[in-house]
């Protein structure tokens, strides 16, 4: 009689107690950006950020769904709702913070110059006159645009900035300093080097990009990325994806 009293009360308890559904959060990302986020050999979007949020998800309680979108209708489309998030080694800046809200920085990054192995160009100082390569609408390429003399070519993905420099039809790129090292010392490592990384001062970091007000799903990406700190998992990737 006890087993079957208890019995009918689990199951009262089970049909009253609301279940907590995972929720799904979208995220555009740019996969043209090694080693943050790229496409690998079987057509998977992979890479630092990518596993970083997935991880975060695990501690948050989301489900990270990866779209491959183009970067320069990126933001465009976060508007438009097309996506909840923007994960795509997005800094963090003020004119970017009026139009979305960032979550807490997940990676530190500085700009880097990349030359021929023959170059003795020291800084964009040095590359007045000559055309220097970046990917549009990317901090790196607002530094080329901010260089006296130096004539920007932009691009829209940087590993077609990389192919260039790499066949001499311009002196440099500017790029975030993982992207520069995973060129110059990885797939043009016998052609190409990095000959500084940028101090601009302030320090650059990436963020979440989502829709102004949209607070729910800033909470959760929050909470996972703090999550990632804490546990150490972030330093794990790091070592997984940069080496270091």
């Amino acid at each position: 009689m006890m087993k079957a009293l208890f019995a009918a009360l689990s199951l009262l308890v089970a049909l009253s107690t609301p279940v907590l559904a995972n929720t799904t959060i979208v995220f555009a990302t740019d996969a043209t950006w090694p080693p943050m986020e790229m496409v690998n050999d079987q057509k998977q979007v992979v890479g630092y950020s990518i596993e970083y949020m997935t991880a975060a998800g695990k501690e948050a309680g989301f489900t990270p769904v990866f779209k491959n979108t183009a970067w320069d209708g990126i933001f465009a489309g976060l508007d438009n709702k097309k996506y909840d998030a923007i994960v795509s080694s997005v800094s963090i800046t003020e004119d970017r913070k009026k139009a979305m809200d960032f979550s807490e920085p997940y990676y530190t990054v500085r700009q880097a110059l990349i030359v021929p192995k023959a170059s003795t160009a020291k800084s964009l100082a040095d590359l007045k006159g000559q055309k220097v390569g970046g990917q549009i609408g990317t901090t790196g390429y607002f530094a080329i645009k901010a260089a006296e003399g130096v004539e920007p070519k932009s691009y829209d993905e940087v590993g077609l900035a990389m192919e260039d420099l790499n066949v001499g039809r311009i002196a440099a790129v500017v790029c975030d300093d993982p992207v520069a090292a995973n060129y110059a010392l990885d797939k043009y490592k016998d052609t190409l080097k990095i000959a500084m990384v940028i101090e601009t001062g302030e320090a650059e970091h990436y963020g979440v990009a989502v829709q102004k007000g949209n607070t729910k799903t800033l909470e959760l990406i929050n909470k996972g990325i703090l999550a990632v700190k804490a546990k150490g998992l972030d330093k794990e990737l790091m070592q997984k994806w940069m080496g270091q």
